[in-house]
């Protein structure tokens, strides 16, 4: 699933390209693709008709649209991009893509926006903005979704206390999207690389200064990968007008099984960990004793 980086890509494309414009007609080609609007397809299709999108948002990993006024109780459209999801902004004449599953054309004429989603785990749906836990509206799904490193009202001090209270590995506590949000398998291994730390570290033995440490060097590479257009292993990961990011260049561990620590040489080690990998460098990062698995 594409992490804070790869979803703020896209909403700046978004925001870009789709703002302040009416939505003239739905088609929905998949009807997996809406699968969350419980509503169903054509309910979808016609409750967006003619609604106006007012603003492009996110939060963590989480990617909206608010119609109209993005007030507290109108919908906004939220969308799942799952393994494979893609937002494109396309010219109506351009040929569907093989995988093409919702198209929203516009009262002007102008370019439509298309999701497409090769495996079809992503999807968009309809649901009314509440308040949301640290504040602000967000649809009502992913309302209890915590802020994120790179938002500006987030409290770091706050969130590190927040890791200190979970009793779980560090790791498994920065992957967990209540306490903080947008960092997700990659960034996470090359956070806790920068920091130093291992991800099996006892979050109730992490000290303050190491809590910090953590967030900011989280804070620092995804800031890193957006300015690259984040990381892409596949052409499954675009931005709105096809591109892919190429942070992925500058991964430290992730991904970089056997190949030598950039900072001291030893050789990555893979783990596995949650039905995914982590990546350490056994000098930099040793695993504590007492660890969590």
């Amino acid at each position: 699933m594409p992490e804070l980086p790869e979803v703020e890509v896209v909403r700046r494309g978004l925001a870009d390209h789709v703002l302040d414009r009416t939505i003239e007609r739905v088609d929905v080609a998949h009807p997996r693709a809406v699968r969350r609007h419980v509503e169903g397809a054509a309910d979808f299709s016609a409750r967006l008709a003619g609604r106006r999108i007012s603003a492009a948002r996110r939060r963590g990993k989480y990617l909206w649209l608010d119609l109209d006024g993005g007030a507290e109780g109108e919908d906004a459209v939220l969308a799942h991009l799952g393994m494979s999801g893609q937002m494109l902004v396309a010219d109506a004449d351009r040929p569907d893509e093989t995988h093409l599953r919702v198209r929203v054309r516009f009262a002007d004429g102008g370019p439509e926006l298309r999701f497409v989603d090769q495996r079809t785990f992503g999807g968009l749906s309809l649901h009314p903005l509440v308040p949301a836990v640290g504040g602000g509206l967000l649809p009502a799904p992913v309302a209890h979704i915590a802020r994120d490193p790179m938002d500006p009202v987030f409290e770091p001090d706050a969130a590190v206390a927040g890791i200190r209270r979970r009793r779980t590995g560090l790791k498994r506590a920065l992957l967990d999207q209540t306490v903080v949000s947008g960092i997700g398998n990659i960034y996470a291994d090359e956070a806790l690389w920068r920091a130093r730390l291992h991800g099996a570290r006892p979050t109730e033995k992490l000290t303050r200064a190491q809590g910090r440490a953590v967030l900011d060097a989280a804070t620092e590479v995804m800031a890193e990968a957006l300015v690259a257009g984040g990381t892409s292993f596949d052409a499954l990961y675009v931005n709105v007008n096809g591109a892919s990011g190429y942070f992925d260049r500058s991964l430290a561990v992730y991904g970089q099984a056997d190949r030598p620590c950039p900072r001291c040489g030893t050789p990555i080690r893979r783990d596995a960990f949650m039905n995914r990998s982590s990546y350490t460098c056994p000098r930099c990062q040793p695993r504590p004793r007492n660890s969590h698995p």
